[in-house]
């Protein structure tokens, strides 16, 4: 699904990613951990393109990024990907289910799926609900059914529950994994959490040295 050949990345003199090697398997849920400052984040956008690496390649699905156009670029992330963020990110002056229907309607794709999605994150009934209605809790519930509504083969998360209560976070990650599973996608977590690292299928952390297998000990079966 995923492979990073010998990617480099290097900010103000700083190399950031130093020759960094790992493949990722398909349909599997992987927590990325490490020290503020390692290139966790930096990994993340280097994936889904949105930055370009100094050297090194990346492919998903066989595909590699570097040799795409911009719009090529954004089309691969826009149907192949999937995106949720710390800050949310719901746009406030559309309803949930606009909120939510976002993917699909810049693929071209019919929009019933959107209240589906709603449904599955338990916000079923409310699509006509604006976003200043809800908890930050339900607003990243809404930020996963958006992630998820186009049946993405990847999701890339950053700090999903930075912003959440843990009783919150637990709930939001235990529907992230059930959601993610049931689509049958992969998915990469940055996080500083253990608890949350704790719902992945297994966690890497990433060190000067590269991605590195830590035993998960409280894995979510």
């Amino acid at each position: 699904m995923l492979q990073l050949r010998d990617l480099t990345k290097t900010y103000a003199g700083r190399t950031v990613l130093d020759s960094l090697t790992h493949q990722f398997a398909p349909c599997e849920f992987v927590a990325i951990m490490g020290e503020s400052g390692v290139g966790k984040s930096t990994l993340l956008n280097l994936i889904a393109g949105l930055d370009a690496p100094d050297s090194g390649d990346i492919l998903v699905d066989g595909v590699q990024m570097a040799s795409l156009s911009d719009d090529a670029a954004t089309a691969l992330r826009r149907t192949r990907m999937g995106f949720i963020f710390q800050a949310f990110h719901v746009l406030p002056h559309l309803t949930l289910a606009q909120n939510v229907a976002l993917p699909l309607l810049l693929n071209g794709q019919g929009q019933e799926r959107a209240q589906a999605m709603l449904s599955a994150v338990g916000l079923g009934g409310r699509g006509n609900d604006f976003p200043r209605q809800l908890s930050g809790g339900e607003m990243q519930r809404v930020a996963i059914a958006r992630a998820l509504v186009h049946r993405p083969a990847l999701v890339l998360a950053d700090e999903p529950t930075g912003n959440l209560d843990p009783e919150t976070a637990d709930s939001v990650l235990a529907l992230l994994r059930a959601e993610i599973k049931a689509s049958g996608a992969s998915a990469i977590m940055v996080t500083h959490s253990h608890a949350a690292a704790a719902q992945a299928d297994k966690t890497l952390v990433l060190t000067r040295s590269g991605l590195n297998l830590v035993p998960n000990t409280h894995k979510i079966t």
